[in-house]
């Protein structure tokens, strides 16, 4: 059986934050960053809620850091790998306590306040041997669980799970309790972002502050069908998910859905990525796209032929309704209220009669010949 994790305790100082954290960003991310850099990146991260429930209950050994060590810096330190945020607010606190800090709102905060020594020198922790030691707990807590990190840094913390240890999408699913369709999707999403920054005229910045768009895009077979992805490929063959000879394609399609300096996307609701996907199933949509300096949704979503099934699709379900409302209808004859919402109808599809003038010739010819027999 496995012994329980020992917590230990320990002064902020020789906690080091993460510079290699995800959060932090993949262009960031990095073992040279400082710890000012790092500290100085976190300041948005809600820290004050942290700091507030510190200055009120204490540091919980519940809540106990987990920490490595690791040369950084060239030299031994225990890195804090999960539990960064509460290791920052406490050091945003130690410095308005020191009298060191800026900023009005955090000196404001222990105005007036005994904060305990322990706060800062006692706090609790647990090291584990290395960072695979504790992936698996990571990766549920922040792709699966509670504490859920954003799309782009779910996605970049399966691909180094996957890559760096050489796993499948299985094995990965084992450890962070997800399912094997979501960690592909995520790992294929992931190395098409690397492989669009490989591209001179693809403006990947706007791509990761929409990446989730990007995710959701992988999932319509029109997408994988105009970037030959298999999206059923393997990591081994998926770590380059456009063939070479399509990469053309790639960055068009990174201009059509993210824009680019020059040019806006060509939608900006998520809401209509099935749509895109759609289409791009279509060659003559596909084909009006490529030609068009700055194409529209709409007359590419028209050509793919999705505008008429729409409109089918509404009319056949006004029909459905109606033959519903027919079972019931002479139920309710004298009721004004029905009568009212009948001549509405009546109105609505005299319109939508106008619209096809041979068509409604036809019905009349067959209303006169129906009144006649009778």
């Amino acid at each position: 059986m496995p012994t329980a994790p020992k917590i230990e305790y320990a002064s902020i100082d020789d906690l080091l934050l993460d510079p290699t954290n995800p959060r932090l960003g993949r262009r960031v991310a990095s073992p040279k960053l400082s710890q000012e850099k790092v500290l100085d990146i976190m300041s948005d991260w809600t820290l004050d809620e942290l700091a507030e429930s510190f200055l009120t209950s204490g540091f919980w050994p519940q809540e106990a850091l987990i920490a490595v060590k690791e040369t950084i810096y060239g030299k031994p330190h225990l890195v804090v790998v999960e539990g960064n945020r509460r290791l920052a607010a406490l050091k945003y606190l130690k410095t308005a306590v020191d009298g060191k800090q800026p900023s009005k709102y955090w000196s404001g905060l222990v105005a007036g306040v005994s904060v305990p020594k322990a706060l800062f020198n006692d706090v609790p922790y647990i090291q584990v041997a290395s960072r695979k030691d504790v992936s698996s707990y990571l990766g549920f807590r922040h792709v699966t669980g509670i504490k859920e990190w954003n799309p782009a840094e779910k996605a970049e913390y399966i691909a180094k799970l996957i890559d760096d240890n050489n796993l499948t999408y299985e094995d990965v699913r084992k450890q962070i309790g997800s399912k094997a369709p979501t960690v592909r999707q995520h790992y294929i999403s992931y190395r098409l972002l690397l492989q669009m920054e490989q591209q001179e005229d693809v403006s990947v910045e706007a791509v990761e502050e929409k990446f989730s768009v990007l995710y959701l895009s992988l999932r319509t077979q029109g997408v994988q069908k105009y970037l030959h992805i298999d999206i059923q490929a393997p990591p081994n063959k998926a770590k380059t998910p456009v063939p070479k000879a399509h990469v053309d394609n790639l960055v068009n399609f990174s201009r059509w859905l993210f824009g680019d300096d020059k040019h806006p996307p060509l939608f900006t609701d998520s809401r209509n990525v099935d749509n895109f996907g759609k289409i791009l199933e279509s060659d003559a949509a596909v084909e009006y796209l490529e030609r068009t300096p700055d194409p529209r949704f709409e007359l590419a979503y028209r050509k793919a032929g999705v505008g008429e099934q729409d409109v089918i699709d509404l009319i056949a379900g006004a029909s459905d309704n109606i033959q519903l409302a027919l079972t019931e209808a002479h139920v309710f004859r004298k009721s004004v209220r029905v009568q009212k919402t009948v001549r509405r109808l009546c109105t609505d599809t005299t319109a939508l009669l106008n619209v096809f003038p041979v068509l409604k010739a036809e019905v009349l010819k067959e209303m006169q010949e129906d009144v006649g027999s009778a």
